[in-house]
């Protein structure tokens, strides 16, 4: 039987990777092994590796790895605990393929630790663009130690060969985050507020806003940039998550917690909504506000316009539903108001087509990663595009 070894240390990729899981754990001819690390068994950013054994997955192994620093020596020294951790681990349960999406940095750690344990790399989401964030080196870094690689559209796919990797190993598949909007059964209105204890208004933001690891103005700034432009809409209840565990990222924390205490009857916030919340947010909210890849790639699935705050995800492929704004809070103001506009609702959200595929991405990673074949995969050869 075939191992395929998942690591995830962050709840947002806990949640994309939820459907390929299930197709791995079902399969007969195939062992899942799953790694948890990171944010996951923090109690800052909630324990959510909790939300992982209730949906009734087993965790093979965790990594400790992230220190109580926001710094960026505290990240580089977790980045080092990440590869000693994943050293062992690899050796322990001696995988016959690595899966790992995305871009954060215990991803990285992951795989390093992979690669010099001759273990192959399965890579989620490459070719992508975020020019505000170290991510975008991390990413691209990954998916050079990679030998097969899920990207969620042909430009991206274009992208990875670029980085010189084999067209045939570079698989079109679509966004695995789209999975869950077709296979979850959402909750209700009622449920939804009954499950977060507040009551949505009749004008509802969702805002998650995350550090600008790139930027040259700090996150306090930039956060206060935010909030400024939020309390220009006082007739408006908020539903805020907490940023991932990045530099700079405990400022905006406490920001938002200040806020929402200050503001208790119209603002509630929290470290992670899982999965099934915070996708049955989007049923209900009108406006997601802030700097998180899923406004870009699972929010228009809503038919729900995204306001994209600064060059965070600047470089990732945008629908019609996204409107891209600049940090201060007077651009922020006009590009929400914009995104209520029942004319832009009309032209281009309602009327706006998916760009990131069709829901259906586990079913064709997990094929390929069960059919296969592994023999001689880690030798890479360099592709030339004049080829």
């Amino acid at each position: 039987m075939r191992k395929i070894c998942v690591v995830t240390g962050s709840r947002a990729e806990y949640g994309l990777l939820s459907p390929l899981l299930q197709e791995v754990k079902a399969d007969p001819e195939l062992t899942l092994q799953l790694v948890v690390t990171g944010m996951h068994l923090s109690p800052e950013f909630g324990l959510t590796y909790q939300e992982i054994v209730n949906d009734g997955f087993e965790i093979n192994d965790k990594v400790e790895m992230l220190l109580s620093s926001d710094t960026a020596i505290g990240i580089t020294k977790s980045m080092g605990l990440g590869l000693i951790g994943f050293a062992d681990v690899f050796e322990r349960l001696n995988p016959d393929i690595v899966v790992l999406l995305g871009d954060r940095y215990e991803i990285m750690a992951a795989a390093q630790a992979a690669m010099i344990a001759k273990i192959p790399i399965a890579h989620l989401h490459g070719g992508e663009s975020t020019e505000g964030a170290v991510d975008e080196a991390i990413r691209h870094s990954v998916s050079k130690m990679s030998h097969l690689h899920f990207v969620s559209t042909e430009i991206y796919r274009n992208r990875v060969i670029q980085l010189g990797e084999q067209p045939d190993r570079v698989f079109n598949v679509g966004a695995i985050g789209l999975d869950n909007i077709r296979s979850l059964n959402l909750l209700s209105r009622e449920k939804f507020e009954e499950s977060i204890n507040f009551k949505l208004g009749h004008v509802n933001f969702l805002v998650t806003y995350h550090p600008l690891t790139l930027g040259q103005r700090s996150s306090e700034e930039l956060t206060l940039e935010l909030l400024k432009a939020l309390d220009h809409f006082k007739h408006v209840n908020i539903i805020f998550t907490k940023p991932n565990a990045d530099a700079d990222g405990r400022v905006i924390s406490q920001l938002i917690d200040t806020y929402v205490h200050a503001n208790p009857e119209r603002t509630v916030t929290f470290t992670s909504l899982g999965k099934l919340r915070y996708l049955s947010a989007l049923k209900y909210v009108d406006v997601v506000i802030g700097n998180s890849s899923s406004g870009i790639i699972e929010v228009p699935m809503f038919q729900l316009p995204t306001v994209d705050i600064g060059t965070r995800q600047k470089g990732r492929i945008k629908g019609s539903t996204v409107i891209e704004t600049a940090e201060q809070s007077d651009a922020i103001i006009h590009s929400i108001n914009q995104a209520l506009d029942p004319n832009f609702l009309e032209s281009n959200v309602r009327k706006s087509s998916p760009i990131y595929g069709d829901g259906m991405t586990a079913p064709r990673i997990m094929k390929c990663l069960k059919e296969l074949n592994l023999e001689g995969i880690l030798y890479k050869r360099f592709y030339d595009l004049e080829h």
